[in-house]
């Protein structure tokens, strides 16, 4: 599993186009639900009251169509994607393929600094997984797995596992609405963590297989 989302900014000396702050605010709306999956999106409406003109807003729209946030409907307009089961198997399978390989891999680099930083977050995790607050949770988890990305230093893998944590993030939000939150659903990271702190990468890359699977075989058998 895996707030409001992290995202690793780009530090630059231009301004921020329109185009990308209408992105910005609106992935944001979609991650944290005051745009639920299934609503509809009047981009002329979005434009007035995000104070940017209807082009920005369209280009956003369709860069949030591209990495899956929205869905275009040919003569029907756009609507917030709507995650089916099938979806969510595929996403899980992504993030094993990926995350097992950046946890090998961080393994192998962390700094003394990474694990500390790390071992922080992880234990603030645990707090929120003790009192089985769910939105602390979930922003607790995105961020270790975010930091987790970061640690390989690689921006070629950090855009597209940023993108899956966002799904994530947004699917497990979706799915504690209905259901009341569980700590048996909050996985700890701590094997992950050990293996992490010893430099062990085939321990370090079990563990999070481990951690992906507990995680996706609680929600199949919720379904």
């Amino acid at each position: 599993m895996s707030g409001n989302a992290g995202s690793s900014a780009i530090v630059s000396t231009f301004p921020l186009r329109a185009s990308d702050r209408a992105f910005a605010l609106l992935q944001e709306r979609i991650l944290d639900l005051r745009l639920p999956p299934g609503s509809p999106i009047n981009e002329q409406a979005l434009a007035e009251e995000l104070e940017l003109g209807r082009m920005p807003v369209r280009e956003a729209l369709a860069r949030l169509a591209s990495a899956n946030f929205v869905t275009i409907l040919p003569r029907r307009g756009t609507v917030v994607s709507v995650l089916s089961l099938d979806d969510i198997i595929a996403m899980f399978e992504a993030r094993e393929a990926i995350e097992c390989g950046v946890a090998f891999i961080v393994a192998q680099r962390a700094t003394d600094a990474d694990l500390t930083a790390l071992r922080a977050l992880v234990e603030t995790a645990n707090r929120a997984r003790e009192l089985s607050d769910q939105e602390s949770y979930l922003r607790d988890d995105y961020a270790i797995h975010a930091f987790l990305i970061q640690m390989v230093r690689n921006s070629w893998l950090q855009a597209a596992a940023e993108n899956l944590l966002r799904h994530n993030l947004r699917f497990w939000r979706t799915y504690w609405v209905s259901r009341p939150a569980q700590q048996a659903t909050m996985i700890s990271h701590a094997e992950l963590l050990e293996a992490l702190e010893t430099h062990n990468p085939q321990a370090a890359e079990i563990a999070m297989r481990h951690h992906l699977e507990v995680s996706r075989h609680l929600l199949q058998a919720s379904f």
